[in-house]
């Protein structure tokens, strides 16, 4: 297998540090935010057989401004590599991995403050020979309850200045990844208004920056028609920072769009029409998204693979959405260009 790189002695322990430098940032902010809440801080840790395993969930629940917020720190060393990631490389002969990222999900009270969820994330398989995989992945979406394109657009164009600062063109294919991603099957729409989603970014040589499973949908022909500009070409130290850049952008991607919606008077009926949205979220979280089953094939704790879901949550038969939810609707259902 032709590994163009390889990464630090130190890699793992700096990207260890980086997700619990921004977990901790990220706490610190949204103290600030709701100063009334109060986080318990999880810290955990076990030995199970042919695995170590530590982190820190940090969660808070019945905040003036949150009704839940999590955010969860978590670090892994293993030898039976989970079918998840060992199926990837079907002609490495891992011996060993070691996985470490930061995620989040908030759950705002007000429904004019959409829920948002951010992951950065780190692997590295280990092989025979001193030889070893590695790659970073993450992205952030954001999952609105009322439709303010002014918000969806400053949320995109915060994620597009830390992605251009990197990379030209890491934006316009991580955007169409993310509403690939993010898109509920079985619903046919997507969880939200999307953001950027990126996995599989390492140290194998001419691979192309889309790696998902739909080479030909959107973001596998973006990357495609980019010719060799839509190929990786980063080594470990330029992808390190860019993972940094998106974590450290979810701050000012957020943040003002709560502080600008969290005083806005709201209805019963549009409580309820965020209820009833949250089920969507709780359905892709439990039947799509990788890092739940990822958690769960590595033994991971219940609790804090299961974080991201919402404390309250309503399901209703053949629910017709009301004239002002369609326009939402809309949205969620066809993917959009924010910042044309």
């Amino acid at each position: 297998m032709d590994l163009s790189s390889t990464p630090p002695a130190d890699s793992e322990s700096r990207c260890a540090q980086l997700m619990q430098g921004l977990q901790q940032k990220i706490i610190d902010a949204l103290r600030e935010v709701d100063p009334s809440a109060v986080f318990k801080d999880d810290p955990w840790g076990n030995e199970a057989t042919g695995a170590r395993k530590r982190g820190r969930t940090c969660v808070l629940d019945g905040g003036e401004v949150f009704e839940k917020a999590g955010v969860a720190f978590s670090e892994v060393y293993g030898t039976q590599v989970p079918p998840t990631i060992g199926g990837r490389y079907p002609g490495f002969k891992a011996t060993g991995y070691f996985v470490t990222g930061v995620s989040l999900v908030l759950h705002p009270v007000n429904p004019n403050v959409p829920t948002v969820h951010m992951n950065c994330r780190y692997f590295e398989l280990e092989g025979e020979n001193n030889e070893s995989i590695f790659w970073f992945g993450g992205g952030t979406d954001l999952t609105p309850y009322v439709y303010n394109a002014e918000d969806f657009k400053h949320f995109h164009q915060t994620l597009k200045s830390a992605c251009d600062a990197h990379h030209a063109n890491f934006y316009p294919v991580f955007k169409l990844w993310c509403d690939e991603y993010f898109h509920i099957k079985h619903r046919d729409e997507h969880r939200g208004i999307g953001g950027i989603f990126f996995d599989y970014q390492g140290n194998q040589p001419n691979t192309s920056l889309y790696m998902g499973p739909q080479s030909e949908g959107a973001a596998g022909k973006k990357a495609t028609e980019l010719g060799p500009e839509g190929k990786q070409t980063y080594n470990w130290e330029k992808l390190f920072a860019f993972v940094e850049s998106v974590g450290n952008s979810f701050i000012p991607s957020y943040l003002p769009i709560v502080q600008s919606r969290r005083n806005e008077g709201y209805t019963e009926e549009q409580r309820s029409w965020q209820l009833y949205r949250r089920g969507r979220y709780v359905e892709f979280n439990l039947v799509y998204d990788r890092g739940t089953t990822f958690g769960l094939q590595t033994g991971g704790r219940i609790e804090s693979i299961l974080m991201s879901l919402p404390p309250l949550t309503r399901w209703e038969y053949c629910y017709e959405p009301k004239e002002d939810e369609k326009v939402l609707m809309d949205a969620l259902k066809n993917a959009k260009e924010w910042l044309e």
